[in-house]
């Protein structure tokens, strides 16, 4: 699935969570709402774990970065999770 059709997907669930009226304690946000990762997308291919380090180290400490490769060839991806 694609990045975009995940984010497309949560934006109809957050839709359909406000016209029903459903409350914060019982909707999926209350699981993460305390999470400190951020989704990056569009990450070059040539970047490594040490580049994003310091690129977001502006932004105060990093705690981890996954970034996710894929299943064949074990080539990276275009996308990591990084913790503040």
């Amino acid at each position: 699935m694609s990045p975009m059709t995940l984010v497309k997907r949560i934006q109809n669930i957050n839709k359909k969570e406000a016209s029903l009226g459903i409350s914060e304690d019982a909707s999926w946000h209350a699981k993460y709402k305390d999470s400190a990762y951020v989704y990056v997308g569009g990450i070059p291919f040539d970047l490594t774990e040490g580049d994003l380090l310091v690129v977001f180290a502006q932004y105060g400490e990093i705690v981890d970065v996954n970034l996710v490769r894929g299943q064949r060839y074990r080539k990276i991806q275009r996308v990591c999770f990084c913790r503040l």
